[in-house]
Order: C-alpha cells, then sequence, then structure tokens
C-alpha cells in the first residue's frame, strides 16, 4: 500500500497533514507576496487571512478533536512557513527567534479554538454555532479595529470592518433554520467578540513584541 492510499484510508491523519502542509504554502506566500502586490499581500500577510483560512480547515472534517488539531496545524505550520522562507531569503537571524516563538504560541493557543469554530459553523446547533460565527467574523472586524486604531490605516480599516460584517451575516444565514432559537445572535456578538480580539491584538501581542 503506497503512502497516499494510507492517509486516505485515514481521515484523522489525512485532514492534520494536509491541514499543515497547507499552512507551510500559505506562510510561504505570505513571505514571498510582500510588495508583490496590495491584494495580494493582505490576502496573505493578515492575521485574518490565516484565521479564516483555518476555520475553513476546521469545517471541512467531521470531528471536532480533529478539526481542532487542524487549527494548531494550520497555524502552527503557517508561521513555520513564513520563517523557514524567510530564513531562506537571508532575512530571519537571532534576533527574530522571539518573535517567532510569540506567532507560534498564539497559533498553539488560537488554531485549536478556530478550528473548532469552523467545525461548529458547519456541524453544530444553537450558541456553540452562534459563537462560532461570531468568532470567525470578529477576527476580520478585528483586524479592522487595529487597523484604524492602532496604525492610523481607516481606508484597509474600513474594508475589513465591512468585510467581518458580511461574513457575520453571510454566515448566520448559512442554514439558519438549523441553529435552534434567535438565529440572528451572531450579528450582536460579533463586535463584542472583535473589540475582545482587538485587546489581545493590540495590548498582548504589542507588549510581547514591543
Amino acid at each position: 500500500m503506497t503512502a497516499i492510499p494510507a492517509l486516505r484510508s485515514r481521515p484523522a491523519v489525512a485532514a492534520p497533514a494536509a491541514s499543515a502542509l497547507f499552512g507551510l504554502v500559505l506562510g510561504a506566500a505570505t513571505y514571498l507576496l510582500h510588495g508583490v502586490s496590495p491584494v495580494f499581500e493582505r490576502a496573505t500577510n493578515s492575521s485574518s487571512s490565516w484565521i479564516v483560512w483555518t476555520a475553513l480547515a476546521g469545517a471541512l472534517v467531521p470531528r471536532v478533536r480533529t478539526a481542532a488539531a487542524c487549527g494548531a496545524l494550520m497555524m502552527i505550520m503557517t508561521c513555520a512557513g513564513y520563517y523557514a522562507t524567510s530564513s531562506l531569503n537571508g532575512t530571519f537571524g537571532s534576533g527574530g527567534i522571539p518573535t517567532a516563538l510569540v506567532w507560534a504560541a498564539a497559533g498553539t493557543v488560537g488554531g485549536p479554538l478556530v478550528g473548532a469554530a469552523g467545525w461548529a459553523v458547519r456541524r453544530e446547533t444553537g450558541i456553540r454555532r452562534h459563537l462560532g460565527v461570531a468568532l470567525i467574523g470578529a477576527v476580520v472586524a478585528g483586524e479592522g479595529l487595529y487597523l484604524g486604531l492602532e496604525l492610523d490605516d481607516w481606508g484597509e480599516a474600513a474594508a475589513f470592518l465591512g468585510l467581518g460584517a458580511v461574513l457575520t451575516a453571510a454566515l448566520t444565514w448559512y442554514r439558519a433554520r438549523e441553529t435552534g432559537p434567535r438565529p440572528w445572535l451572531p450579528v450582536p456578538l460579533m463586535p463584542a467578540v472583535a473589540a475582545a480580539y482587538f485587546g489581545l491584538e493590540a495590548g498582548v501581542l504589542n507588549a510581547l513584541l514591543g
């Protein structure tokens, strides 16, 4: 039996392996697309972009534990792909190790939560699905808050805030009849989660990264 059929017969192994591989590619692309164009750079070089891809990985698997594992591997390997590519291009030295460790730790903690959120959007009902929807939309809107309030880039901030609102509305509508009571709940939840995400990004990460 070859390696590929063996992986196909073991989805609990195949899905995390695919997530790890995609994470490496995404991390490398994030580095290589710096300066190519604003659209390509923003599509890869943002925490919310990494998180949305991680949520999608979680949504594609049948078990929540596998979704959490996919989320962790996706985020960790995205960091690894980025810094490995940076090192191969001679732009990563020992001074960058603390930053790399901070992002890897953030992926280790946040990756399973985001993967589980993606799983919940597709496969859960009630409050768990509501929280999953709110979290995914909130990370996009939260990055918009960071761009505006911390970097004073209100042009890009408006785009991220709008995209976060649209994403929340679309996911709220998605299978809304199966969410149980109060299917609209993710809409008011999202701004609160976005504010919390902004607080973590602006507070904790800025303090750690200087």
